[in-house]
């Protein structure tokens, strides 16, 4: 069985809009194996924009 840290490891969401903001979170390797791209607020410049996977 997989230890918790290698199916779900902690991952950091950058925003598209080139401002630096960043979110951390945790994702499911199995369910999700591609980079993550999920639409959040970027309190930077006041817009909900795309913030994608780093590695």
């Amino acid at each position: 069985m997989a230890k918790n840290n290698e199916l779900r490891p902690i991952i950091k969401l950058r925003s598209t809009a080139g401002t630096g903001t960043t979110y951390v979170t945790r994702k499911n390797r199995r369910n999700n194996p591609d980079r993550l791209v999920i639409r959040k607020y970027d309190s930077r410049i006041r817009q909900h924009v795309d913030f994608r996977e780093e590695r």
